[in-house]
């Protein structure tokens, strides 16, 4: 299985701070935010990574990611010219999907849970069409939400409801197979010019082929599109990292520990980092 993500889009919500830079750049806590993302892909044992941006802030997750060799990854770019929706990623990806199966993650998506590596591997290995999560909030109005019938079922998926027929919306994290670049060709835009994504699971899930997984009250999701979940999701972190000794989305930990990387190529990259608490993280665990 090949990754997608996504750090594109204008970040509207966060002005004015993202007025002049990408929002995926801006610092959660000790680390950018695209880190948190990239390291999902990562848990879910994926290795070959493309990744989508505006014209003008690829050049600038160049500089910062590389080809991933430092990591034992492979990271390719692409751009996306205009917002035109989620969906148009498999368009643009259609080369790098070719016959693979995809996950696609959104870059303003901080996820937690002490089995979500277990549960990605998982669904890595098991899936067979289409898996999508579902995870309860309070308002689901601006996200697509679940709509279960009499049996617990998931029978459809709308758009940003104004009247939610549940509390379960859907995350930006999904699982493919490679007839989602068919599926994504046969889109129309939908009212706001877009190929949705929404749409995409629709299909899945009109095939019989999309699973849910729905993620429990102990794991933490948070969409990182606004200035509060920016400070939720840092102040989170602080908390556990201070507290647990450990650090999450740590990508080099993450190649080291999967066997990526030797204990010399980390140390090289711990070196860089010598003058930051991050960096003296990298050296302890070796």
């Amino acid at each position: 299985m090949k990754g997608i993500l996504l750090v594109g889009g204008s970040g509207t919500r966060l002005y004015p701070m993202t007025q002049s830079v990408n929002k995926h750049l801006l610092p959660i806590y000790d680390k950018p935010m695209i880190y948190y993302p990239l390291s999902i892909l990562m848990l879910a044992n994926i290795r070959e990574i493309l990744i989508i941006s505006t014209p003008k802030d690829l050049p600038l997750y160049q500089n910062l990611l590389g080809d991933g060799k430092q990591l034992g990854m492979s990271f390719s770019y692409a751009v996306q010219k205009d917002p035109k929706g989620i969906a148009e990623v498999f368009l643009i990806g259609e080369k790098f999907i070719s016959h693979d199966s995809i996950a696609l993650v959104l870059g303003d998506n901080f996820f937690y849970g002490h089995d979500l590596p277990n549960q990605l591997q998982k669904v890595n290995k098991d899936n067979q069409g289409a898996t999508i999560f579902g995870y309860y909030v309070e308002d689901p109005k601006s996200y697509g939400v679940l709509v279960f019938d009499e049996y617990g079922k998931v029978c459809s998926i709308e758009e940003k409801p104004k009247e939610p027929k549940s509390n379960y919306a859907v995350p930006g994290l999904y699982f493919y197979d490679s007839e989602v670049v068919n599926i994504a060709k046969s889109l129309s835009p939908s009212s706001r010019g877009e190929l949705e994504i929404t749409d995409v699971n629709r299909s899945y899930l009109q095939k019989g082929k999309l699973q849910v997984e729905l993620l429990d009250k102990d794991f933490i999701w948070l969409d990182m599109g606004t200035p509060d979940a920016l400070l939720e999701a840092s102040n989170f972190l602080q908390a556990f990292q201070k507290d647990k000794g450990r650090y999450i989305a740590c990508i080099e930990e993450i190649a080291y520990r999967k066997g990526y990387i030797t204990k010399e190529q980390l140390s090289i990259l711990a070196k860089n980092l010598k003058n930051t608490r991050y960096g003296k993280y990298l050296t302890s665990i070796m």
